[in-house]
C-alpha cells in the first residue's frame, strides 16, 4: 500500500502484488552530429529524438552545462529538488564545464555581454575529428558579431588546462574538436568497478512516478498484441528507477460495461453447455476455445450450483468468476514475461467508493462541466480536444471517460508527482481529454505523460499472424514465451522507438545464432564470464583495480571497448529522458561488437602479468556494463551459453 501523504488516509482498495478477484545532472539531448562544413549551419540545432546511432555513425549526445534533468517529468518549480545526480561526472559534463569557463574568460575579448550560451557537445562521425566537438562558436558568432572561426579560436585560447584533454583545435566553419587522453576512460572503468550494478544509475531524489501499462480488460488471456505494451512499460519503469525515481507499476482494468457483460454471458453459456443445458454464446460475445476451458475450471472448482441460481444472479456470478480467473492468469503470464505489478485497480472499485461522482462534482465546481440532453459533459474543447466529452449518460451510468477522471484523482491523491500512461496508437485521440481533465481538476496537465506506441505486425515465416480475441483466433503471450523465450521477445520488441511501427517474425526471433541481436549480446556476456572463469582455473587472481596499470590498455580495440563502457551513463540518461529504451538495445549491441573484436585481436591471458590484469579488468567492466544494459531492458545476462551455429 502506498504510504499516506500528509493527512491523507491510505487507499485500502488498491491491492498490491495480487490481482483483485472481484472487483543528471545536466540535461542530455541527442543531436545528429553535423558534418564539419559550412553548408550545414542551419541544421546545427535541429534535434533528432531517435537517431539509430550504432549503424555506421555515432549519434551525438548534446550536454548542456546549465541544463535540467527530466524536463518532461516535472514542473520547473520542482526540478532542482528532483535533479538526478550521477555518481561520477560524465566526460561530457567535464568538457562542457571546461568550455563554459573558456567562454567566461574570453567574454571581454569577444565583447560578450550576459550569460554565455549553452554548450552542446557531440561525437563526430569521423574519428579524425576527435572524440568530442562543440558548435558553441557557431551559435555565439552572430550574437557577438564575429566570424565563427575567430570565436572558436578565442575559446581554444582560453580553455583551462585539464589532464583529460590532449588537444583542442578549430575545424571547419568554427567547430572546436577535442582529443582526449585515455585517463577519462580509465576513470570510467574504475567507476564501473566501484559501482557495479549501480553503474549508469542516478542517485535517488525522492520523487514518485506511477507507470500504468498493459491494463487489458480481463476478458481473455493476453495475446501477442499486448507484448509491446508490456515490454515497453516495464522498460520505462526500470529507466525511471535508474533516473532516481520511486516507481510504482500499476495495472488498471475495466470490469464493468458492455464488454464485460458480453464476456460474462459467454462464460455463462459455456458453463451451461458443459452441464448439458441449452445455451448459446451471444453473436457479439467471445467464441474462443479458452472460454470452454475457463467454464470447465469454474465447474471443477465451484461445482454445478451456479446453474440453479436465478438468471440475473447466475450471470453476475459467472462474470465475476470468469474475470477473476482471467486476471489471475494474466498476472501469471506477465510474471513469466518479467513484468510484476505493484498494484491492481478496477473501475468497479472506483464506482463503488463513489469516486466517479465525486470527481465529476469536483470538475463541475470549476465550471468545466455542463448538462445537455440529460447527460453530463466535460467541456474538453477548452483544453484542445476536438469535441466535448460525456461523463455521465442520460440513463445515469458513467462513461469510460468519467471513470478516467476519477482514476486521475485516485492517482494524484496517492501522492504521485508524475503519471505515465503507456497506450497504443488507437488511444492517441484520448490524450487531450485526459490531460484537460487533469488541468480542470487542478493537478496540471504537465504532470500527466502519455507514451504512445505503434503497432507490431507479427509474422511467421513472413505470413501475418491473425489476431481476434472474440473470434478466438490469436497467439497468446504464453505461447510466444514458450516458442521464442522472454529474453528474445523483450529485446526485439524494444529494438525500435515506440513511435515506429515494427514487424516481429517469430521464426527469425527464436533463431539462436549470432545473427540474432539478443543472442549476440548475451553471448558477449557469457564469453566474458568464460574468460574470467578460465583465469580463475589457471590460478590468475585479479588484484584490486587500483593496483592495475590501466595505461597498458592502448590498442584501438581496447580503447573502443573502454569508450563504449564510458558511454553507458549517458546512454541510460538519454534513454530515460526521452522514454527511449531502444537506445539501450543499440548500446548493448555496440558494446558486444566491440568486445568481440577485442577478443579476436587481444589475448586476455598471457605471460605478461601486468597486461593480463589490465585486460581482465577491461573484461569485468564490459561484462558489468552489458549486464546493466540488459537489466534495464528486462533481459537476462547468462553466465554461459552454447552457440547453436558453432
Amino acid at each position: 500500500m502506498p504510504p499516506p501523504v500528509g493527512n491523507q488516509a491510505p487507499v485500502p482498495t488498491v491491492a498490491r502484488r495480487r490481482p483483485l478477484r472481484s472487483h543528471l545532472r545536466p540535461q542530455v539531448r541527442p543531436y545528429l552530429c553535423p558534418r564539419q562544413d559550412s553548408n550545414l549551419r542551419t541544421r546545427l540545432r535541429r534535434p533528432a529524438l531517435y537517431p539509430l546511432s550504432y549503424e555506421g555513425c555515432e549519434a551525438s549526445l548534446a550536454t548542456r552545462s546549465r541544463g535540467v534533468v527530466a524536463r518532461r517529468c516535472s514542473s520547473p518549480a520542482e526540478e532542482p529538488a528532483g535533479r538526478a545526480r550521477l555518481p561520477a561526472p560524465m566526460i561530457q559534463d567535464r568538457l562542457s564545464e571546461l568550455v563554459h569557463a573558456a567562454l567566461l574568460a574570453a567574454g571581454d575579448e569577444l565583447g560578450l555581454t550576459g550569460a554565455p550560451p549553452e554548450v552542446d557537445l557531440s561525437k563526430p562521425r569521423q574519428k579524425e575529428h576527435g572524440d568530442f566537438a562543440t558548435n558553441v562558436a557557431l551559435v555565439l558568432a552572430k550574437r557577438v558579431g564575429r566570424p565563427p572561426r575567430e570565436v572558436a579560436e578565442a575559446v581554444v585560447r582560453h580553455l583551462p588546462d585539464a589532464p583529460f584533454v590532449a588537444a583542442a583545435e578549430v575545424a571547419g566553419p568554427g567547430f572546436v574538436n577535442f582529443r582526449l587522453t585515455s585517463d577519462w576512460l580509465h576513470d570510467a572503468l574504475r567507476e564501473v568497478a566501484r559501482a557495479g550494478e549501480g553503474y549508469g544509475r542516478a542517485e535517488p531524489h525522492g520523487r514518485r512516478v506511477q507507470v500504468e501499462f498493459v491494463s487489458a480488460n480481463p476478458t481473455g488471456p493476453l495475446h501477442i498484441g499486448h507484448a509491446r505494451n508490456a515490454a515497453l512499460g516495464d522498460a520505462l519503469a526500470r529507466l525511471f528507477e535508474a533516473a532516481g525515481w520511486i516507481v510504482e507499476r500499476e495495472y488498471y482494468f475495466n470490469d464493468t460495461g458492455g464488454q464485460m457483460d458480453r464476456f460474462g454471458a459467454s462464460v455463462e453459456a459455456r458453463y451451461l453447455q458443459l452441464l448439458g443445458r441449452d445455451a448459446e454464446v451471444p453473436e457479439d460475445g467471445y467464441h474462443g476455445t479458452y472460454l470452454t476451458d475457463l467454464a470447465r475450471e469454474i465447474l471443477d472448482e465451484e461445482g454445478p450450483g451456479f446453474a440453479e441460481l436465478p438468471p440475473a444472479e447466475r450471470f453476475e456470478r459467472m462474470r465475476e468468476e470468469g474475470a477473476g480467473r482471467v486476471l489471475a492468469q494474466i498476472e501469471r503470464t506477465l510474471e513469466r514475461f518479467g513484468v510484476r505489478f505493484d498494484s491492481y485497480l478496477s473501475e468497479r472499485a472506483l464506482a463503488e467508493r463513489g469516486e466517479i461522482e465525486a470527481a465529476i462534482e469536483r470538475m463541475r465546481a470549476t465550471g468545466t462541466v455542463f448538462e445537455s440532453e440529460g447527460a453530463v459533459w466535460f467541456r474538453s474543447t477548452g483544453f484542445g480536444d476536438d469535441k466535448d466529452r460525456p461523463l455521465m449518460r442520460s440513463n445515469g451510468t458513467h462513461t469510460y471517460f468519467g471513470a478516467d477522471c476519477a482514476y486521475l484523482v485516485d492517482k494524484f491523491e496517492r501522492g504521485f508527482d508524475h503519471l505515465v500512461y503507456v497506450w497504443g496508437a488507437d488511444h492517441h485521440g484520448d490524450i487531450a481529454r485526459v490531460r484537460g481533465a487533469a488541468e480542470a481538476l487542478g493537478y496540471g496537465g504537465e504532470r500527466v505523460e502519455f507514451v504512445i506506441y505503434q503497432w507490431v505486425s507479427f509474422l511467421r515465416d513472413g505470413v501475418p499472424v491473425p489476431m481476434s480475441k472474440r473470434a478466438g483466433t490469436f497467439v497468446t503471450l504464453d505461447e510466444l514465451i514458450d516458442e521464442v523465450g522472454t529474453d528474445a521477445a523483450r529485446f526485439h520488441l524494444l529494438m525500435f522507438g515506440s513511435d515506429v511501427a515494427m514487424s516481429f517474425d517469430i521464426d527469425a526471433v527464436k533463431r539462436q545464432s549470432l545473427d540474432n541481436p539478443v543472442y549476440y549480446v548475451q553471448y558477449g556476456h557469457a564469453r566474458i564470464a568464460s574468460i574470467l572463469r578460465k583465469a580463475a582455473e589457471r590460478g590468475v587472481q585479479m588484484r584490486p583495480i587500483a593496483e592495475a596499470d590501466l595505461s597498458l590498455l592502448g590498442t584501438e580495440s581496447e580503447l573502443e571497448v573502454l569508450r563504449a563502457i564510458a558511454d553507458v551513463p549517458a546512454q541510460v540518461a538519454a534513454a530515460a529522458e526521452f522514454r527511449a529504451p531502444h537506445r539501450l538495445t543499440h548500446a548493448a549491441q555496440d558494446l558486444a561488437a566491440r568486445f568481440h573484436r577485442f577478443y579476436t585481436e587481444c589475448p586476455v591471458l598471457s605471460d605478461d602479468a601486468e597486461l593480463t590484469q589490465a585486460r581482465l579488468w577491461l573484461c569485468r567492466g564490459a561484462k558489468q556494463a552489458i549486464a546493466n544494459l540488459l537489466g534495464l531492458l528486462g533481459v537476462s545476462a547468462p553466465e554461459s551459453m552454447d552457440r547453436a551455429d558453432a
